[in-house]
């Protein structure tokens, strides 16, 4: 298990979830963007959708697609118009504002941690979004909450042969102090053949009664018809696998093969891991 990263909670999720669940994460940026867009053009506006107001100016007239290119893929956006005066463009895609890592992370945080309107106040705050009130920010949490949950509770159906258990040891700022926590991700093959992230949580310690919960919670999801569960040799995660899904562990290679380079010179390492992982594949147990 990894120690040590440097990346945020927010970034190791984004980079977990982006090869297999990019559709959830640009669907919720995609939510969170059109939000922004209507605080804004309530503000150029000068009035909500249907309000009667002194202070409006013009009318909305519709919207117009726009494509914005992301490092959760590419999202289509609807940009909306005005009936009169100066064209509306979104001020979060103007050029060299990183508004765009700033709403994936505020997502990913939403993932791990839940959402809070602090986080939102703060994205809103950092990207000088002008028309969010109180209530279009609370209105915010609620779609964004309602999205997150469904995605990580989602039922699991059908057989999942294959489990990988692993978990990366990060330095999370938590009120006020910088604290080591465990953030754990199990990803899982369906016997369609699709490679999935079924769960990922976060934990103070990793621990075998931690482990015991993050697979009961899985399994209370539909997690079944696990064949083979692959990990490295935390004893405690070896006896939740056990305890939990009563099947057959098989040691990761890759953590084998750190372990084993661990103990050797630097000069020695690169022919000590291949010779460790050629005679790991020749002896590891085939599948029933």
């Amino acid at each position: 298990m990894a120690e040590g990263q440097s990346m945020t909670t927010a970034e190791v999720v984004a980079k977990t979830l982006i090869d297999e669940h990019a559709d959830f994460l640009a669907e919720a940026v995609a939510l969170v963007a059109a939000q922004l867009m209507e605080a804004e053009i309530t503000t150029e506006i000068g009035a909500r959708r249907g309000e009667v107001s002194p202070d409006r100016t013009t009318h909305r007239n519709g919207y117009r697609e726009r494509r914005w290119e992301t490092r959760v893929g590419e999202i289509d956006l609807l940009v909306p118009r005005k009936r009169s005066g100066e064209a509306y463009f979104p001020s979060f895609l103007e050029p060299r504002r990183p508004a765009e890592q700033a709403i994936v992370s505020v997502v990913m945080e939403a993932y791990v941690n839940g959402v809070s309107t602090r986080k939102v106040d703060r994205l809103v705050e950092q990207l000088g979004i002008h028309g969010m009130t109180k209530d279009r920010v609370s209105a915010l949490c609620r779609a964004l909450d309602e999205r997150v949950e469904a995605f990580r509770n989602r039922p699991l159906e059908g057989d999942y042969p294959y489990l990988w258990l692993d978990a990366k040891h990060l330095k999370v700022r938590d009120r006020g102090h910088v604290r080591s926590k465990a953030l754990v991700v199990a990803y899982a093959v369906h016997e369609s053949g699709h490679r999935e992230v079924i769960g990922i949580d976060i934990g103070e310690v990793e621990t075998e009664a931690f482990w015991v919960e993050f697979l009961r919670g899985l399994r209370a999801r539909g997690l079944g018809g696990v064949r083979l569960a692959i990990s490295d040799h935390h004893e405690g995660l070896k006896a939740a696998i056990a305890r939990i899904l009563a099947c057959p562990w098989q040691r990761c290679t890759v953590h084998f093969v750190r372990n084993m380079q661990g103990h050797c010179r630097r000069s020695e390492r690169g022919i000590v891991g291949r010779g460790a992982a050629r005679d790991l594949r020749r002896r590891r147990p085939r599948p029933c």
